[in-house]
């Protein structure tokens, strides 16, 4: 059978507050605080596309993974974090961004639409979108046709649990009395501890720093408790 090629045309951008690879939750609906800005570019800019969208609380986001490496050979085996990182697995039967196609779906919560100085946004929340991606198609979130509560996930049936403390330094505590949202942001995405699966379970004395709004953020974890030891304004 003949393989062909297609082409995708980008149709709109995300503008995330993980700028970064390293701080993005693994899933959507981790991170409840991470807002974001959908911009639309034209010719699709057209308010009429969107449409009867209001009456929908959540969207598909297909995106392309700009960050993958290029010129990376896709491997038919990977370590998928949710199974530690050091288990092989078929690249099919996970949700890995080293794919034939660098193609990702994303569920996000949709907050609404606006028009600002003739662009066109739409407002997210709840997203696992990097700074900066390249979104190729938007499609509604039907209830009945895409929830499967009785449904098998084979290695992912139940949402991962985290025992992960968060606290703060009293250096990086002055920065979070001034930017309110800040704390429940980080705490959120720390929790889910984004540090390498193969981690988890060892001794780790590493200082991890993660680039997050305007701001760059450093921490240590010791067992469940991770200490924010510095923030600041890039």
């Amino acid at each position: 059978m003949k393989v062909s090629n297609f082409t995708l045309t980008q149709i709109a951008t995300i503008h995330s507050p993980y700028k970064e690879k390293f701080s993005v939750p693994r899933q959507p609906g981790l991170v409840p605080s991470a807002s974001a800005l959908l911009e639309i570019h034209p010719p699709f800019n057209d308010i009429n596309a969107f449409s009867g969208l209001e009456g929908f609380s959540h969207l598909w986001l297909t995106f392309i993974f700009h960050k993958n490496k290029p010129n990376t050979k896709w491997q038919p085996m990977v370590r998928p974090p949710r199974l530690g990182g050091n288990k092989r697995i078929g690249v099919f039967a996970t949700r890995s961004p080293n794919r034939p196609n660098p193609i990702g779906l994303s569920l996000v919560e949709f907050e609404g639409i606006f028009q600002q100085q003739g662009k066109l946004f739409l407002r997210l929340s709840n997203i696992d979108l990097v700074d900066g991606t390249p979104i190729i198609d938007i499609k509604p979130y039907i209830p009945y046709a895409d929830s499967k509560p009785d449904a098998s996930a084979g290695f992912a049936q139940q949402i991962p649990e985290s025992s992960m403390v968060v606290k703060f330094s009293s250096s990086a505590l002055q920065v979070i009395d001034e930017h309110k949202t800040l704390r429940t942001l980080i705490t959120e995405v720390l929790k889910q501890d984004p540090r390498p699966a193969y981690k988890k379970n060892s001794e780790d004395d590493k200082v991890y720093a993660m680039h997050l709004l305007d701001f760059n953020i450093t921490w240590q974890v010791t067992n469940q408790l991770t200490l924010v030891k510095s923030i600041d304004l890039i």
